[in-house]
């Protein structure tokens, strides 16, 4: 049975997490985080009152930047066609990353419900882009350190 609505918390992302069985940890700066297919993702509580939900999924494989400008046209079409979520590219080290994220405003709370939809939407989302990279740049880059 589903409660009215609530603040979120980071709590409550772990422990619908846990619910479904998934293994997440904390980083060191207290966040939650964990692996799927090989991907690192991050669910963030974010603002002045850690009421944005962010699930930030980070591709295992890192691009070379002499690709940079060929990704960033694979990047933007992705970002032009859909809604979910957000990627962009961000430079580690000598190479390139590729991050997606998809973020929601909870300004007066989240049902129990609400929030498991917004944490599979956002696993979701972001699996289907790094498939599809997967698909589109199959030699690309070695696997990002996890």
């Amino acid at each position: 049975m589903s409660t009215g609505p609530r603040p979120l918390t980071s709590g409550r992302i772990e422990a619908y997490l846990g619910g479904c069985g998934y293994h997440v940890d904390r980083d060191e700066d207290g966040d939650l985080t964990g692996t799927w297919d090989g991907n690192r993702f991050w669910f963030l509580t974010l603002g002045d009152e850690h009421e944005i939900l962010q699930v930030r999924g980070r591709w295992q494989r890192t691009l070379p930047e002499a690709e940079r400008s060929a990704v960033l046209l694979v990047v933007n079409d992705w970002n032009r066609e859909r809604i979910w979520p957000k990627a962009y590219l961000r430079r580690e080290d000598d190479d390139v990353a590729l991050y997606g994220e998809v973020s929601t405003d909870l300004e007066h709370g989240v049902t129990d419900d609400q929030l498991g939809q917004l944490v599979s939407c956002g696993l979701g989302t972001n699996a289907q882009l790094f498939a599809a990279l997967s698909e589109l740049l199959p030699g690309a880059g070695p696997s990002a350190p996890q």
